[in-house]
């Protein structure tokens, strides 16, 4: 592993196709089809990469951002509440044809910013490169995936049934105002994964970029713009605080679509002034352990588990955060995790093949240092050579064993690069773990033998609603649901997953009379309703 003391580079050794052309002050914001000028305060956006002087590593300053207050979070949902119209808007009433349509036409506008897109992800939350244009390349993906899925479940509604003499067509209606909030380890994807289903099923959103990955956005507002009607789509800027519960306590959000922390989401969900009639879809924290069996092949699950500990620098919720190794097997385990981990590449976003990046929350090391020393005053210690040493915003991954049961790393999630291990010797032992944990989203096992996996699969699935077997945990593919127990998660994402969860059941019914049919057919025939329809999306 690179000395950490020269991972980062002076300001002349910055390629040039990395370089950011100079701070951007972005004072744009989008509301009701306009992008208007803040001339507020503002935030300053620094990067995690940082350039190393005669004093030490500084961080980059990225630019700045606007910092709204109440009026202006306000003005930009009362856009939306406008836009939506208690479902007679222009939006919500247009056929899903036109409101695909848009949808695409919104894609199209966004590859072209890709490289500006891929390149902020770099210098705003020190995702590597390659790790950054896939993920702006599978939010494409995802989008195409929704729009091939909404045609298909709008097929699946375009036919009438009668049932005991009654007619009716049934399709998914949308809820109203959606408030969209990703996180800052998937800045795009996670955001667009609420956003996108929202906005084509016929809501209006309000949607704020994470404190972290803010800048990113900044190309997309005039997409958002010239694709959707005006206060379909609306941005906000600024603290939570000041800006989101607000929002949420003027009762006017019908949707509130979050990803972050389960203290947060409580916080924004207590606001709201009428909680039964908010609909929540929240992907919350995640403590994921691995379960290695004595039999399991060590070399594959060593891999999987240095891979799923350390993708994006372990700042996953589908991380493994916790492993429970065999005691007859955990000594060999530990020798080849700690080669492992020691051979990682580290150093800038831009680098071929970088592993290992600088971290952008801040404080974030001496968080991590906190838990490391906690878990070694209780017993443990760091296995692999340099593990949990720090420069500026960079932490070398550590491989913590034992992990003490009264440690805070044995429970906590700490979203980085830290690989807790515990051994075992009876099963039970990491069952229990798994029930009493506050988190029930994941779960990888590493074995050979069908008959003891079974025995572990059945209760196990009842404990976390993904068991991956002989591989780490993660999120894809995007048909697949994607949720989580306790306090992982409420609601279930996956291309066709968001499209029911940010819209109900509704239908048309009526007596089977002659009548009845007349006017059915009359509507259909003439194409009066969008609702009332036959017509098949290809």
């Amino acid at each position: 592993m690179r000395d950490i003391e020269t991972i980062f580079p002076a300001d002349d050794q910055i390629p040039a196709d990395a370089r950011l052309a100079g701070p951007i002050e972005q004072r744009e914001y989008l509301v009701n089809g306009e992008l208007r000028r803040w001339d507020g305060a503002m935030q300053e956006v620094l990067s995690p990469v940082c350039v190393e002087t005669a004093t030490g590593p500084v961080q980059r300053v990225l630019g700045r951002v606007p910092l709204l207050g109440e009026k202006e979070a306000l003005d930009a949902l009362d856009a939306a509440v406008a836009a939506y119209d208690h479902g007679r808007g222009r939006w919500p009433t247009m056929a899903v044809a036109d409101r695909i349509a848009h949808v695409e036409e919104f894609a199209r506008r966004m590859v072209g910013t890709r490289d500006e897109v891929v390149r902020l992800l770099m210098w705003e939350i020190g995702k590597a490169r390659a790790d950054a244009g896939r993920e702006f390349d599978r939010t494409v993906e995802y989008i195409r995936d929704t729009v091939d899925a909404v045609k298909e479940l709008d097929r699946a509604g375009s036919r009438f049934s009668i049932q005991q003499g009654i007619i009716g067509q049934i399709r998914r209606a949308p809820l109203g105002v959606a408030l969209c909030m990703g996180p800052f380890n998937y800045p795009l994807n996670e955001t667009f994964t609420t956003l996108i289903p929202a906005l084509v099923m016929g809501n209006t959103a309000v949607f704020k970029p994470p404190r972290l990955g803010v800048l990113l956005h900044r190309p997309l507002l005039e997409a958002f713009r010239d694709a959707f009607p005006p206060g379909v789509v609306n941005t906000v800027y600024g603290r939570g605080r000041e800006t989101m519960t607000p929002l949420m306590a003027s009762g006017k959000v019908d949707v509130l679509a979050f990803i972050g922390t389960s203290r947060a989401a409580d916080a924004l969900k207590k606001a709201h002034p009428r909680p039964h009639r908010l609909r929540s879809v929240l992907g919350l924290e995640a403590k994921n352990p691995a379960i290695v069996l004595p039999d399991a092949d060590l070399e594959l699950a060593v891999a999987e588990c240095a891979l799923g500990a350390l993708s994006f620098n372990g700042q996953r919720c589908t991380a493994l955060k916790m492993l429970f190794v065999h005691a007859d097997v955990v000594d060999e385990f530990l020798a080849r995790l700690s080669a492992v981990v020691s051979g990682l590449p580290a150093g800038m976003p831009w680098d071929e093949g970088v592993a290992l990046t600088p971290l952008p929350e801040p404080g974030k090391p001496a968080e991590l240092a906190e838990l490391v020393a906690d878990a070694v005053r209780l017993g443990g210690r760091v296995v692999n050579p340099s593990g949990g040493e720090s420069h500026g915003t960079y932490v070398s991954p550590a491989v913590v064993y034992p992990t003490h049961p009264d440690s805070r790393l044995y429970r906590e999630e700490q979203f980085g690069p830290v690989i807790p291990v515990a051994s075992f010797t009876d099963l039970a032992e990491p069952i229990r773990w798994v029930v009493e944990s506050n988190y029930g989203q994941q779960l990888s096992i590493f074995g050979r033998d069908p008959e003891t996996i079974a025995r572990l699969v059945d209760p196990l699935v009842n404990q976390v609603c993904r068991l991956n077997l002989n591989s780490q945990c993660q999120r894809g593919p995007d048909t697949f649901p994607f949720t989580g127990r306790k306090d992982s998660a409420e609601g279930t994402l996956s291309v066709s997953d968001a499209l029911r969860v940010f819209t109900i059941r509704t239908l048309v019914a009526a007596k089977s009379s002659e009548l009845n049919k007349r006017i059915i057919t009359d509507i259909v025939r003439e194409r009066r309703s969008t609702f009332l329809s036959t017509d098949f999306v290809f």
